[in-house]
């Protein structure tokens, strides 16, 4: 039987999708074809296609999870499927420290990149920067899920557009040296863990649960659709950037490989997609983290919000670390809760006694098969590339 949900708001198909896409798409999308260029068209090709499949069971799966437990976040999924005994207070409130810092991170490190853009495209000061950025990507949060959706919906229509538009420069101006040929079996593993990183909305999909009301079809298609779209995007990035640039790729970026090549406006329009970039991971990350927080100490949604949002600002201001260094530390974070997610469905799937979005692909095979592929990736971020 479907479980009705409700939640603080009702999402359209494309605002739920668009959520997927936002929380997805970033910095991860613009270092493939860095990546891409050091492996044959073959490798790229079925690293695409199998990490598209194995995340998108993934994120079945956590919907699931969410579903069984009436759309919510992995906390409180982890409390009730999860933890047990004596411990089981002080587990709950271990992962929640541990995830909510690891959001934190990640939400700081957005503040730090839009500051450092601002920084280079206006000569705004980097602390003005973070401070101007938070006043303007908070408040969107501030009106809750539905102009999250909203907002998520319109910057993922802007940067197809923006990514349309250097996909045809590219093409009109093609570099014609680049050869994709196999260098490394290290250099698979590295595409492989790229591509699952830049695919991975995990955290919105509880999100998505609740805006599509437990509507189990209508989660399992925006989900695959949001994650599709970011893998469309991630081809199409790669294939300009490698058409565009040729042999002369680098490791900076593919905006910053195709500014060089096509000339200085790619840079502004490249200022452009990060902002978006940037600005659809910022809410979808700051919304799920107030959630997390509402779930777990029940302070309501607005002191819940602020509590999601200014910390981060202040870590950001702090100047603790670099974009990339708060990015990399919230990842290892999250690593550590992959395993949690895969045994906390394993018994919610079993106590519930049926599966209404996995179906047979949620069987104990398939959740080994996505375990054994967040060990890849894990694997995968970490070795050199040669």
């Amino acid at each position: 039987m479907e479980q009705k949900i409700q939640g603080e708001s009702k999402l359209t198909f494309l605002e739920a999708s668009s959520i997927i896409v936002g929380h997805g798409v970033g910095s991860g999308i613009l270092a493939v074809p860095y990546l891409a260029s050091r492996n044959s068209w073959l490798d790229i090709v079925l690293v695409l296609a199998v990490v598209y499949v194995i995340n998108l069971l993934l994120h079945f799966m956590i919907a699931e999870l969410s579903l069984n437990n009436g759309g919510l976040q992995f906390i409180k999924c982890f409390e009730a499927e999860l933890f047990a005994g004596k411990l089981k207070t002080f587990a709950t409130w271990l992962a929640f420290a541990l995830l909510g810092l690891s959001v934190l991170l990640n939400v700081s490190g957005f503040i730090a990149g839009a500051a450092a853009v601002f920084h280079s495209w206006f000569g705004i000061s980097t602390r003005l920067g973070m401070v101007l950025y938070y006043v303007l990507a908070a408040l969107v949060v501030a009106f809750g899920m539905k102009a999250v959706g909203v907002c998520e919906k319109i910057s993922v229509f802007s940067m197809l557009a923006v990514i349309g538009v250097l996909f045809v420069a590219s093409f009109l101006h093609p570099s014609g040296d680049f050869i994709a040929k196999f260098h490394s079996a290290r250099n698979v593993l590295a595409l492989y863990g790229m591509v699952s990183f830049s695919l991975s909305a995990v955290m919105s999909v509880p999100q998505v649960v609740k805006g599509l009301q437990g509507d189990a079809r209508q989660i399992r298609r925006a989900i695959a659709a949001g994650t599709g779209l970011n893998l469309f995007m991630i081809i199409l990035i790669t294939v300009m950037t490698l058409v565009g640039t040729g042999s002369s790729i680098t490791e900076d970026g593919a905006l910053v490989d195709l500014s060089r090549h096509l000339g200085g406006w790619v840079a502004v329009v490249g200022y452009i997609f990060t902002l978006l970039a940037l600005s659809t991971s910022f809410w979808a990350n700051v919304l799920n983290l107030r959630d997390i927080i509402n779930e777990q100490t029940h302070w309501g949604t607005r002191p819940s919000y602020f509590a999601a949002s200014l910390p981060c600002l202040a870590v950001a201001l702090l100047g603790l670390s670099t974009f990339v260094g708060f990015t990399r530390l919230a990842s290892v974070i999250q690593v550590l809760t992959g395993l949690g997610i895969i045994l906390a469905y394993h018994r919610s799937r079993n106590r519930v006694g049926q599966s209404a979005i996995c179906g047979r692909f949620g069987t104990v095979p398939f959740q080994i098969l996505v375990f054994i592929s967040s060990l890849v990736s894990t694997v995968g971020a970490v070795v050199p590339v040669a």
